[in-house]
């Protein structure tokens, strides 16, 4: 794999050192267009479900919330999402999107795990 990387969406594209710009959010991004966000795929099987969101966001633990994403990335439609996307990185670079301030310590951060794997 020749590497993935964490950015905010909301930062400008980088065509040099991006590749393939993933949006790892279930929602679009607030006050972003689409064309400034340059985004390739938008594999939804593979971001946080509404639930899974909400309940974090209701005051969810950290650890709790790893635990639970992990679980739907094991679901069959995130599996194959996930070796779709493993592909498209071993190809070249990819940048995973997402509109969290902290790109490294968001599901971003464990969906790149998984896609180390």
């Amino acid at each position: 794999m020749k590497g993935v990387r964490l950015r905010r969406v909301y930062d400008p594209p980088e065509p040099g050192a991006d590749g393939v710009r993933v949006l790892v959010d279930r929602l679009w991004p607030r006050g972003l267009s689409k064309v400034a966000a340059a985004v390739d795929e938008w594999p939804k099987a593979v971001t946080p479900s509404g639930e899974l969101r909400k309940w974090f966001h209701g005051g969810g633990s950290a650890e709790e919330f790893r635990a639970r994403y992990e679980a739907e990335l094991a679901e069959p439609g995130a599996v194959a999402e996930l070796e779709r996307l493993r592909g498209l990185a071993g190809a070249g670079p990819m940048t995973l999107l997402t509109a969290v301030r902290d790109p490294a310590s968001s599901h971003a951060a464990i969906l790149a795990e998984y896609l180390a794997r």
